[in-house]
């Protein structure tokens, strides 16, 4: 007899997993089942395989027996329910609340009677979909997190390794896939109180309950783990409600350390704590002579390439050092601020948009770019996640210091007359004057340690800046900066 039939007969509906509901669930909206006439039971007892498909329930008579209601005719078209909605109920039917069947059948059937707005966080039924969901997600991540496996003597043939955990739902099925691709072709079995699942190397067997608890596993290298854990366990350290918090009290019985660490905690709160402070700690009379933070510092061999450089923290995040390029006896050098995103992936400087606008800045001031030697005062990319998106910040001080070894060497090698200063991070970092001011020189001509200096905007704030009168001015301040220290080589620094 299919779903409909039997809720036409004033039968409840059976089930035990999601397929199982899917195919009555589908029935059901054919004939226009309302949500407030069906009884789901769940299944109490599984049989051979707790996540076998369910039967097809299309082949079964949908004649209800004499003496019921009536079914009403059943639709040309299936209904149709969109792939996110479906992969959230999937998800949802894995959490174990009483009466979850009933509840994922109200969704869809109001989502079928154009109540869309069942799957947003702001409608009630919405809400309670969306907190099942994230709680079957909570508890895959947990169960990935404090699953201990134990290997079992080489004598008691496979799985070679099995572990034990107790979820709060039905997940099992979905953590079993993430171990099949973690532990490759070594063989392992997953213990529940509900199911179990085996992994033969090859295939994923799933099956009934084959463990009652933790205490059914032997590990004979978990005295080698446990004598390990003590050893770097800190009793000075110790924070017995961080841990807690860290990890839920309900996983505790089942991990190996969780028999020890109540001890360890206990002894460092009696005493082990201070013991282990006060052999680490000492006093030594004399006198505290004061002396500078970069006075202190040991001498370093300095790197000698650019991407070996770890004077600062930046090269961590970015993709590569970018270097200047040009004519190594160019008489005009650039310096900007530091590489942006496309920059950065390229590995050449002034190659982005910023780098496109500096192009026209060149033909509008007659200058060739292949006669400029183009570099950064800062040689890796700073920069902060907006979305999927890498958005420049600007260096600070501490790290314009540090690039500026880069900077005095490319100088030293060029020898340029003139340096065309782009922005504020460019002029301190050519001036060696952090307190430098960009309106106090912008656009003059400055003389410093024996060669012109000229300050101009940096492209990108061109770029930024919404109105279109001001982007001109600023475009205009860029060609006559360029103008002047063309002008410039014609006047040689005293």
């Amino acid at each position: 007899m299919s779903a409909a039939a039997r809720v036409a007969a004033g039968q409840p509906l059976v089930v035990s997993s999601f397929s199982e509901w899917r195919s009555a669930a589908r029935a059901l909206l054919m004939h226009g089942v309302a949500p407030e006439l069906v009884t789901w039971n769940e299944r109490a007892s599984l049989e051979a395989d707790l996540f076998s498909g369910a039967p097809d329930s299309s082949s079964s008579s949908d004649n209800a027996p004499a003496g019921t209601t009536p079914l009403k005719p059943a639709p040309p078209h299936l209904p149709r329910i969109p792939r996110a909605l479906m992969d959230m109920l999937q998800s949802a039917a894995c959490c174990r609340v009483p009466d979850r069947w009933a509840f994922l059948y109200r969704v869809i059937w109001r989502w079928q009677r154009g109540e869309h707005d069942v799957q947003s966080p702001a409608d009630p039924d919405g809400a309670r979909l969306h907190g099942m969901v994230k709680a079957v997600r909570r508890e895959e991540h947990d169960m990935h997190a404090y699953i201990r496996f134990r290997e079992r003597p080489a004598d008691a043939g496979p799985p070679r390794f099995a572990a034990w955990f107790e979820p709060r739902h039905d997940v099992l099925p979905q953590v079993a896939e993430h171990f099949v691709k973690r532990m490759g072709g070594v063989t392992w079995m997953i213990g529940t109180p509900e199911a179990s699942v085996m992994w033969d190397g090859a295939t994923l067997h799933h099956t009934g309950p084959l463990m009652s608890s933790a205490a059914d596993l032997e590990d004979a290298g978990e005295a080698l783990w446990l004598t390990y854990y003590r050893s770097i366990f800190n009793p000075a350290r110790v924070n017995a409600q961080l841990m807690q918090s860290h990890i839920p009290s309900r996983f505790w019985k089942n991990l190996p350390e969780g028999a020890i660490v109540p001890g360890m905690v206990s002894n460092a709160e009696l005493g082990a704590r201070s013991t282990g402070q006060a052999q680490a700690v000492g006093r030594k009379s004399g006198f505290t002579i004061p002396i500078a933070p970069a006075d202190a510092q040991p001498e370093r061999q300095q790197p000698s390439k650019l991407d070996e450089c770890r004077r600062c923290e930046l090269w961590q995040y970015a993709t590569q050092a970018v270097p200047g390029e040009g004519p190594k006896t160019a008489q005009i050098m650039l310096v900007g601020e530091q590489p942006g995103d496309q920059e950065d992936l390229a590995g050449k400087a002034f190659v982005g948009p910023a780098g496109k606008l500096l192009d026209r800045v060149f033909e509008a001031a007659d200058v060739e770019r292949r006669a400029i030697y183009l570099t950064n005062a800062v040689k890796h990319f700073k920069w902060e996640p907006r979305g999927k998106r890498r958005l420049h910040k600007t260096p600070v001080q501490r790290e314009i210091d540090a690039c500026s070894y880069w900077l005095e060497k490319e100088v030293a090698t060029v020898k340029p007359t003139v340096i065309v200063a782009l922005g504020a991070t460019a002029l301190k970092a050519v001036l060696g004057n952090g307190s430098a001011k960009l309106g106090e020189s912008l656009g003059k001509a400055i003389l410093h340690e024996g060669r012109w200096v000229v300050t101009v905007y940096h492209p990108s704030y061109i770029l930024r800046v919404p109105d279109e009168e001001a982007r001109r001015q600023a475009f205009n301040v860029m060609v006559e900066g360029l103008k002047l220290a063309k002008g410039l080589l014609e006047r040689p620094p005293a």
